[in-house]
This record gives C-alpha cells, structure tokens and sequence, in this order.
C-alpha cells in the first residue's frame, strides 16, 4: 500500500488511536501500582491490565519494542510502525503527566538501575525479559483472545518480577520514556530503549526463522543471505499467522 493511501486510511488511523489508547492504559495502571511498596504490586497491575487489553482491543502492542520487532520481522509496514511508535510515547507521556498530578511524590515513577546493580546488569536483565515476553507475544498470535491475554499478561508480570529488583522491569520504553520526560530524570535512559528493542527484535526473528510452524531452513538461509524471505515462504497447514495471515495492519499481533 502506498504512503498516501494508507495515510487516507480509517484503517490505518483507528490503528494509531488504538496504540495512544492502550499505551495511555497500560501505562497509567502500571504508575498507580507503583505508588504501593516492592515490585509485586505494578508487575500484577501490568500483567492484568496487558490481559485485558489483549482481550478488549486485540491489535495493538502499546510498546515500541514489540511494534520495532514486527517492523523488522516485516508484519508491520514502515509508515504504521513508526506512527505506532510515536503514539505510544504519547500516550505514556500523557499518562505520566496524569500519574505525577495525581501521586503524592514521584518516587516509584521512574524506572532506575538499582543501587545494587549497574547499567550492565540493568541492561541484561531487560533483554532477557523483553525477549520471553515477545516471544511469548509472537507465538500468542495463533490462539484465541482469551488464550493469548493469559500468555501476555503472564509473561509481563514474570517479566517485571524478575527483573524488577535489577532495573525495575520495564520491558516497555514508553513506560520510561513518559516518567522521564515529566520529571526530567534521565539517569540510565539508554537501557530501557536498548534493552527491550534488543530482546523483542531477537525474539521476533527467532520466533520466526527458528521456531514457528512456518519456518524452514530456506526462510533462514535466506535471512542470513540477506535475501527477500517472502520469496521463500511456503503454505502451512498449521494455524500458524506466519503461513496464514494476510501482511500489514492484519497480521499484527496484540501485546503490550
């Protein structure tokens, strides 16, 4: 589709809105959690609310690691994933604004290396939880709503726990990018972009290449050759959304 018709698209703008809605969603639940004590309280508020939205709404990923993943597995086109991108940092910030006006001090607000750890540790522990929660969001693609809310949301709040006491278990930078930008805290900004882009875009490959029922050997040599994967591609008879779905906006799976 070219950019002017997919600009003229209701399609490709609800797509958008859904993204700066979930985002705003999901975020603003995680920061309210954050006002109680310990990790355990925002990584059940994110893995029941990434449920819900899985549910409700389907579509949208509300995190710009999982969005960057289906742009470089090729299931987004370059126009949506960067419009996706943008509106979910808006929606995390416009969150973040609402959490700062609403919460009595901004301590739980932003995501910070602990004191215990460093920016290296912080940044292994967020590819590695970005990396099972993409994972689990590229296979959820081929269950059922409810079914792929439980893997979602299940995999966020493993995530979170685990990584929580490392670098507080983002997994997600527009859930740092908004507390950061409200209260102009940048302290080890990096890792929380790095980190989880790194872990959803190696997930998302080797989902894909490796671990689908639509991936061959072919699929991968041809990644690795730098060839046009989609030459290689062959029908499945599993229910897989690599063989089934149709490109773009609906082959989009539902994560946050």
């Amino acid at each position: 589709m070219a950019i002017g018709e997919e600009l003229r698209s209701g399609r490709f703008w609800r797509g958008v809105l859904a993204e700066l809605a979930a985002t705003l969603i999901f975020v603003g639940m995680v920061l309210g959690a954050s006002a109680a004590p310990g990790p355990l309280a925002p990584a059940l508020a994110g893995g029941l609310v990434a449920g819900g939205l899985v549910c409700a709404l389907g579509g949208p990923q509300a995190n710009p690691a999982l969005t960057l993943a289906l742009l470089c597995t090729r299931k987004l086109s370059t126009l949506r994933g960067f419009a996706g991108v943008l509106a979910q940092c808006a929606g995390a910030t416009l969150a973040s604004a609402a959490a700062l006006a609403a919460l009595p001090d901004d301590t739980g607000l932003v995501t910070k290396v602990s004191a215990v750890g460093t920016a290296g540790t912080a940044l292994a522990w967020e590819t590695f939880a970005t990396f099972q929660l993409a994972l689990a969001a590229f296979a959820a693609a081929e269950h059922t709503a409810p079914q792929a809310g439980l893997v979602l949301g299940s995999a966020v709040a493993a995530g979170a726990l685990a990584a929580g006491p490392f670098s507080g278990g983002s997994m997600n930078p527009a859930r740092s990018l908004g507390p950061a930008i409200v209260t102009g805290v940048w302290d080890d900004h990096w890792v929380y972009w790095l980190g989880p882009v790194l872990g959803a875009v190696l997930a998302g490959l080797s989902y894909e290449l490796i671990l689908a029922p639509g991936a061959s050997r072919e699929k991968l040599g041809a990644c690795l050759a730098c060839r046009d994967v989609a030459l290689v591609e062959t029908p499945s008879l599993s229910p897989s959304s690599v063989a089934r779905a149709p490109p773009a906006e609906q082959r989009e799976q539902g994560t946050t």
